[in-house]
């Protein structure tokens, strides 16, 4: 049987719904007697009528928990120290660098409160105008002067705490950071300051990040796009009447427009890597159970986790080593490898396997095709060895994520059941598809996530990435009127998601990196997506496209040094 005949993911056509269209498909899904006439072509649409019908004898994965027999031993976080040696020279970008910062600090040409006063005053530049690219939820500006003032005695004593002193850096508000609430995008939730950093906010607090306040996103981070109709949608800095992809909206909005060098995002289904993409910048989503959970939303608890946005490869591993480790609190992190970095920055593929499956690799808008086509004769001359390869059941693993994923928001949400209609009406569409699962769906799905593992474990003995472009489209348009009052485009979603849902269901490593431009101008990514624990070998992937690719200045961009 060919490669294409055992491809079974498929593009949709639904209509885009707004403004009245969407409200009444919301509230129809929300009563008895519509939902009766709605919901069963919604199920068959989506794949579930037949996914019911599957038999798998797989016993189920709860958790994507690869055991390698080696847990890391040490609970202390990173090693600071060693953030200072981890460089990745001088690749052509058009972003400042932590490295940048701290030279600054060094040498003495500016202060922590010079950047922070001019981080402030570019957060409230991004708000002007009439397509705001809205980056951020909540600001206290009296926290970070005195966290800047705390960084700039370091300096002037010589006693910065890492290369991250005083380098600015964004947190998604699906992450809890003292002094804010975590609202996770919503009007009625976070009604209260959390009472501690998550331990990834901690880390970086630690290592004296310049910690800006709280990022925005999608409404509880279940699309994969920039809207959110409370604190208003993030826009695209390479041209404001795009979208940024989402969930992790309001970083990549922020490393876009060169307010921070990296950010804290989440990624449940291609939450880091889709904004990365769409926005030209990094995005890393660790191995499951690398960083840990510890204070971030309990949204989805099974395909979760959070990682780094970054301007820069670099960034992306200083954040990724300050942030990964094993912590007490997270049950989940305690199972991992150390965390090493060695050969990220390797200049050269040599000994590196990409493993290509044709259709889906080309299962994307011929302006995405051709970009990442020519990236990877780029990345073959680097010295990786191309080796097609073939991953049957694509459509279940993804029908098994979506069951999980949407399976886990709506029990989540259901704590709060007075607030339905607080919500945005398609997040109020996507929260009843997921009342519509029952048990016996979502256990099936754990069975079949046993299965895509074996799958890739399989894989991954003959090859060492898995490369795909990173969406199947550059970012859509999105209008004025649907930024403020909503919108529903399940085939752009679809297109969006094609290459993600597959790190999360078996808690793969996966990386998006620039990869061109379209005729537009708008940004191409590239995904790379590994074995459990090598996220070094992503990053080696992802330093060497960044030799190689052309990086220009998005159109909003903001200079702090």
């Amino acid at each position: 049987m060919s490669e294409t005949a055992n491809y079974d993911l498929k593009s949709v056509k639904l209509p885009r719904l707004t403004g009245g269209q969407l409200s009444f498909v919301a509230n129809a899904v929300e009563n008895a007697a519509l939902k009766a006439a709605i919901m069963p072509s919604m199920l068959k649409t989506g794949g579930i009528e037949g996914f019911r019908s599957l038999a798998p004898e797989e016993a189920p994965t709860v958790f994507p928990i690869f055991f390698t027999g080696k847990p890391a031993e040490t609970l202390d976080g990173p090693d600071l120290k060693a953030l200072d040696k981890i460089e990745g020279g001088k690749s052509a970008v058009p972003y400042r660098r932590s490295r940048d910062y701290s030279k600054a600090y060094h040498d003495g040409k500016i202060s922590p409160e010079d950047v922070a006063r001019h981080a402030l005053d570019a957060i409230k530049q991004a708000d002007n105008g009439d397509l705001k690219l809205r980056p951020f939820i909540a600001v206290n500006e009296g926290d970070v002067m005195h966290q800047a003032q705390a960084s700039a005695e370091r300096w002037k004593n010589k006693k910065p705490l890492s290369v991250l002193d005083g380098v600015p850096v964004a947190v998604k508000d699906e992450v809890d950071m003292v002094p804010y609430p975590t609202t996770v995008g919503t009007r009625f939730l976070g009604k209260a300051p959390a009472k501690q950093d998550a331990t990834v906010v901690a880390r970086l607090r630690a290592a004296g990040a310049l910690l800006l306040g709280k990022a925005n996103m999608h409404e509880i981070g279940i699309n994969p796009d920039g809207l959110n109709v409370n604190f208003g949608s993030t826009r695209n800095p390479f041209n404001p009447k795009y979208d940024t992809g989402g969930s992790s909206s309001g970083p990549a909005t922020a490393v876009s427009a060169g307010i921070c060098p990296f950010a804290v995002g989440a990624d449940g289904g291609g939450s880091i890597r889709v904004p990365a993409a769409l926005c030209g910048i990094v995005g890393l989503k660790p191995t499951f159970g690398r960083l840990s959970e510890f204070g971030a939303a309990p949204l989805c608890w099974s395909v979760a986790h959070v990682g780094p946005l970054a301007a820069t490869v670099e960034d992306t591993a200083i954040s990724y080593a300050c942030m990964a480790g094993p912590d007490i609190k997270e049950p989940n992190s305690l199972h991992q490898p150390a965390a090493i970095l060695d050969g990220w920055n390797k200049t050269d593929l040599k000994g590196i396997t990409l493993g290509v499956y044709k259709p889906w690799f080309e299962h994307a808008s011929p302006d995405v095709v051709r970009v990442c086509r020519g990236l990877l004769e780029k990345l073959e001359g680097a010295g990786a060895q191309i080796k097609e390869i073939t991953i049957p059941g694509l459509d279940t693993m993804r029908i098994a994520h979506v069951i999980t994923i949407l399976g886990e928001m709506s029990s989540s949400m259901s704590n709060y059941p007075a607030n339905m209609r607080d919500f945005g009406a398609e997040v109020r569409v996507s929260l009843a598809l997921g009342r519509e699962f029952m048990a016996n769906d979502y256990l099936k799905a754990q069975r079949l996530r046993t299965r895509a593992m074996n799958t890739f474990k399989d894989i991954y003995k003959e090859v060492d990435a898995i490369i795909t472009p990173a969406t199947a489209i550059a970012a859509p348009e999105v209008s004025v009127k649907d930024a403020a009052g909503g919108w529903s485009d399940l085939s752009s979603t679809t297109e969006v998601m094609r290459f993600a849902f597959p790190g999360n269901l078996a808690g793969l490593p996966a990386i998006t990196f620039p990869a061109g431009y379209d005729s537009l101008g708008l940004p191409v990514g590239m995904q790379a997506m590994g074995r459990w624990w090598e996220e070094n070998v992503l990053l080696r992937i992802a330093y060497n496209a960044e030799q190689l690719v052309e990086r220009r200045k998005p159109a909003i961009m903001f200079e702090l040094l």
